[in-house]
């Protein structure tokens, strides 16, 4: 990263106020580079070897959600072998063509073999999640892997046929995410999807390691949209979904691993937006207690980043610190090799989406704790 892009990102985020704990900021991706219009919808996850890897969209006309006006988007990396200070050259996962769009990355590691996996949607030109049709590929559920930490990927696997019900009046969208995919304890790859229309929530996973695909049943009476999972210490999944309506978001709980969801009840007040969710801490892996982190903007609005902290396996969310004043927007959540935490995130002026930046915050960050 140059000289001049560490002074303006200083100039605009401040440092955290404790001296224990200094924010350290990166943007990653920039919005007029590269030939883009505007980068959204972070994804990161730290690959098996502890490198970085970022995915977003790279909206090459303008700010625009996949199908809506003249629209293309590509999905694109970036990776970083030092927890985030910098950053390799960007690289196009899919360019799916002239306006066609490849979009909302959820990405997930499986443990037993160090495969990086990416969950994706595809749109032809002209389609978005309310103008897909039931029964056609207008939109398509893809996945793709990578073997060697995320430097090189796969073809795409087209999975839509898991991910939605074809033949389902009214069905004409499936979206994984963004972001939020997980591998449970017992070696289940698993990905937070929400449909439309009307809206559903459910999951797709693989006890295969990504062979085949199987889908959930729905969350009963489910409201919402974008969504992320995290598991509980007792081995419980926890879906955290956008509200459509209200000021909170939606829990969902499942017992047997993802198969089945308990009507949701309400979760963190937040401003309707894409929040992150993440396992910190594990007393059954040797840590001092068990933590979930969430971050999300704190309002009003889409403005103040903030993470909570929930001691209480997601029954509660408190401990409240500020990230960064300002627009903040979509977020997703990493743990570093060094048990430090990765935040990458939308942030800009005036409701812009000018960077997606990478921000690594230590426990000290935390404190103090209840």
């Amino acid at each position: 990263m140059n000289v001049r892009l560490i002074l303006v990102l200083a100039a605009c985020i401040p440092a955290a106020t404790s001296a224990k704990s200094p924010l350290e900021h990166t943007d990653v991706f920039v919005s007029g580079t590269n030939g883009y219009h505007t980068f959204r919808i972070p994804a990161i996850e730290a690959a098996a070897d502890g490198s970085l890897v970022a995915l977003a969209e790279a909206r090459k006309h303008n700010q625009d959600d996949p199908g809506f006006g003249k629209q293309d988007i590509d999905l694109v990396v970036r990776r970083s072998t030092d927890n985030g200070r910098t950053w390799s050259a960007m690289q196009v996962v899919e360019d799916p063509g002239e306006g066609w769009s490849a979009a909302n990355p959820a990405t997930v590691v499986d443990r037993t073999n160090g495969r990086f996996w990416v969950i994706y949607l595809r749109s032809k030109p002209g389609r978005s999640s309310i103008t897909s049709r039931p029964g056609t590929d207008d939109m398509q559920t893809q996945l793709r892997y990578s073997d060697d930490h995320g430097s090189s990927w796969s073809d795409p696997i087209d999975v839509t046929a898991a991910a939605r019900d074809l033949e389902g009046v009214g069905w004409g969208a499936s979206v994984v995410g963004p972001g939020g995919a997980i591998q449970t304890h017992t070696g289940r790859l698993i990905a937070p999807v929400w449909k439309v229309s009307p809206y559903g929530l459910f999951t797709i996973f693989s006890d295969d390691h990504g062979k085949t695909w199987r889908r959930s049943d729905m969350v009963p009476n489910g409201t919402g949209s974008e969504c992320q999972l995290v598991e509980t210490a007792n081995g419980e999944l926890l879906l955290d979904i956008r509200q459509e309506k209200g000021e909170h978001r939606w829990l969902s709980t499942s017992r047997d691993d993802g198969s089945t969801w308990s009507a949701p009840r309400p979760g963190v007040t937040v401003s309707r937006v894409a929040c992150a969710i993440e396992r910190y801490t594990l007393t059954q892996s040797g840590d001092d207690r068990d933590r979930i982190i969430w971050t999300g903007p704190k309002g009003p609005g889409r403005k103040n980043l903030v993470m909570r902290s929930s001691y209480d396996e997601g029954r509660s969310f408190v401990n409240e610190r500020l990230i960064a004043p300002g627009h903040a927007a979509y977020s997703d959540l990493t743990l570093l090799k060094d048990k430090s935490i990765g935040v990458l995130w939308e942030r800009g002026e005036d409701r812009g989406y000018q960077f997606i930046t990478f921000t690594r915050i230590t426990r000290d960050f935390l404190a103090p704790e209840p």
